[in-house]
């Protein structure tokens, strides 16, 4: 049987500070998230880190929670509903399929251990962030190894590690675009704002940074938009280390001393909306803009379900699966 496992990273349960500072204890705890000597971090995170951001995120989650729970927790799910009757209509062969998070629960150990009880021999694990990041992509395939490192009987594995150039993922994306914009919107100046990781990572061999970039250009010539149409930008800047630039929220300050008046922004990094692109952008970024001069502005929404960013994922776990084969990790334009 043919297993299936989509991963994003994870939500707090409830927009309230203490399981919101539950979630961030284990989210930012991670050496993979914060690569800091932990005898140093972890006394500073739960000392001064959590007690500081825990309540004001708290804030901010409730600005943007659903009746049904946490946006990414909602959109996930959808999506991973969609792309499992995706799969099966395409008359895959008996599959199971699970849906997990990092830092939140279904977790990817109790994802993998349903996937085995299932009698998945091969699994197929997709990582719900378009462009791999040791601080993502890493994450996913830690706590695969730490599960799996238990086992006798182990599956094959097929971890696809990015689909930041896929085709069809490029064409959602542009897809997207096209249909929320109105014929005179095309005029609108695109912001593409990706979330940041520090400088650091880039320096350290992580390929994120060039894959963000890729995808913009391809993105760019998708629409057909030249050079001066679009900006790129990265967001979600923590901490005091020097981060991916030019930041989003000052890209968005500077826009309109740059004459742009009339902006839309899409964050093709995010597979599913959740409150760095719902509060942080659709509400937050607005507020940057227009304060500084912007005249309009909107967001375009992640593409969650939507029927070409299902069909788009579908074909990445159908490219990824052979009857057979030794455990692997790859990315969708590997030989």
């Amino acid at each position: 049987m043919l297993g299936i496992l989509t991963v994003n990273t994870g939500t707090p349960d409830a927009p309230r500070a203490r399981e919101v500072r539950r979630f961030l204890r284990t989210f930012l705890a991670d050496p993979r998230v914060v690569e800091l000597p932990r005898f140093l971090w972890l006394p500073l995170l739960n000392g001064v880190i959590l007690p500081l951001r825990a309540p004001r995120s708290a804030r901010n989650y409730q600005r943007v929670w659903m009746p049904e729970g946490s946006p990414l927790a909602v959109y996930s799910r959808q999506l991973a509903a969609a792309l499992e009757q995706e799969l099966r209509g395409g008359g895959a062969q008996a599959l199971h399929f699970e849906n997990a998070f990092l830092y939140s629960a279904p977790q990817v150990a109790t994802a993998l251990e349903r996937l085995r009880a299932a009698g998945a021999s091969e699994i197929v694990v997709l990582p719900l962030f378009p462009q791999c990041s040791g601080t993502t992509t890493g994450a996913v395939y830690d706590q695969i190894a730490a599960t799996l490192r238990s086992w006798r009987d182990l599956p094959a594995l097929r971890l696809i590690s990015n689909y930041h150039a896929d085709s069809a993922y490029i064409h959602a994306l542009g897809q997207s675009v096209r249909e929320y914009w109105r014929p005179q919107d095309q005029r609108s100046h695109l912001l593409l704002s990706f979330h940041g990781i520090p400088e650091r990572c880039v320096q350290r061999g992580d390929p994120y940074e060039r894959q963000c970039r890729e995808t913009a250009r391809l993105l760019a010539a998708e629409l057909e938009l030249d050079a001066s149409a679009w900006t790129l930008s990265f967001q979600s800047r923590f901490g005091k280390a020097r981060w991916l630039t030019p930041a989003t929220d000052q890209t968005l300050a500077e826009l309109p001393r740059r004459g742009v008046r009339d902006l839309v922004v899409l964050c093709p990094g995010f597979a599913v909306d959740c409150l760095e692109t719902l509060e942080e952008i659709a509400i937050g970024g607005r507020e940057i803009f227009l304060h500084a001069g912007g005249e309009r502005f909107a967001y375009i929404p992640a593409l969650n379900a939507s029927a070409a960013h299902v069909r788009a994922l579908a074909a990445l776990v159908r490219a990824d699966h052979t009857p057979a084969g030794t455990a692997i990790a790859r990315g969708p334009d590997a030989a």
